[in-house]
C-alpha cells in the first residue's frame, strides 16, 4: 500500500515541508493529500487523519504517524536505503541531536520569521533574541559542515534528515533578509537548488489561501495590496 502524506499549505506550513522534501529527496514514493489551513472544516478534517489535529500527518497502511520528526525516524527505519541519518554512528548521533534542537528550540526565530514562500525576500531587521537564534544556528551548519560534510553540500554530506528539519529555516533566513556568513548561504543555495525544493516552491505560489497572521507586509502580500 502506498504512503500518504497529509500536509498544509506549501507556502506556509514549514513542519509539513520537512518530511515532504525528505520523501522527495530520496526518491520515497507517497501520495499527498493537502488540507488548508484555518479553513472553515480544517481542524475536522486534520482530526480525521490523527487525533493531534496537526500536520503533517504519515499515513501508511493502518498506522498513523504524526510529528515532523517522528515521520523522518520511522522513514529511517522503513527505508533504510535511503540513509536519512548518517551510517557513521557519532555523526549519526550528532545529526539526532541537531534535529531534536531543531524541532525543540528557536522559537523566536519561528515567531518573528513565519515561513512564507510568497514574501518578496528583503531585509527585515530583527531583534536580539531572534539574531541569538540566526547565530546558533550558523553555528551548527558550520560545525557539521566542517565535520563531517566533506562528501557533500549538505550538513551531512548528502541531503538527509537534518537537512530536512532545517529546510524551512532556509527559506526563513532568505525571504526575511537576515544576515548570514558566506558559509551559511552557500548551504542555502545548495539546499534552495534541488528539484524538490524547486516543486515544493512552485505549488506554494500558485495556492489561492491567505494567513493573516503569516503575512509580516499585511496589507500587502506578494507586495501588493490585498483587496478589502
Amino acid at each position: 500500500m502506498a504512503l500518504t502524506l497529509v500536509i498544509g499549505n506549501k507556502n506556509y506550513s514549514s513542519w509539513s515541508l520537512r518530511p515532504w522534501i525528505a520523501m522527495k529527496v530520496a526518491g520515497i514514493a507517497f501520495e499527498e493529500v493537502l488540507v488548508p489551513l484555518y479553513e472553515p472544516g480544517s481542524r475536522e478534517r486534520i482530526l480525521s487523519y490523527s487525533p493531534a489535529g496537526k500536520v503533517p500527518i504519515l499515513i501508511d497502511g493502518e498506522r498513523r504517524i504524526w510529528e515532523s520528526l517522528a515521520i523522518l525516524e520511522y522513514l529511517a527505519e522503513t527505508f533504510p536505503a535511503a540513509r536519512l541519518w548518517p551510517t557513521d554512528a557519532g555523526a549519526r548521533a550528532h545529526a539526532r541531536a541537531v534535529a531534536a534542537e531543531m524541532h525543540a528550540g528557536f522559537a523566536a526565530l519561528r515567531r518573528a520569521c513565519a515561513m512564507n514562500l510568497w514574501l518578496p525576500p528583503r531585509p527585515r531587521p530583527q531583534g536580539a533574541d531572534v539574531m541569538a537564534d540566526v547565530a546558533r544556528i550558523e553555528a551548527i551548519w558550520r560545525d557539521c559542515r566542517a565535520r563531517y560534510g566533506c562528501d557533500g553540500p549538505f550538513l551531512f554530506g548528502a541531503f538527509g534528515a537534518a537537512d530536512a528539519m532545517y529546510a524551512p529555516v532556509v527559506a526563513r533566513f532568505h525571504h526575511y533578509g537576515l544576515p548570514v556568513g558566506t558559509d551559511t548561504r552557500a548551504y542555502m543555495e545548495a539546499v534552495m537548488a534541488l528539484p524538490a525544493w524547486r516543486e515544493w516552491r512552485e505549488a506554494a505560489l500558485r495556492e489561492p489561501w491567505i494567513l493573516r497572521h503569516n503575512e509580516p507586509d499585511w496589507p500587502l502580500v506578494r507586495g501588493v495590496p490585498v483587496a478589502s
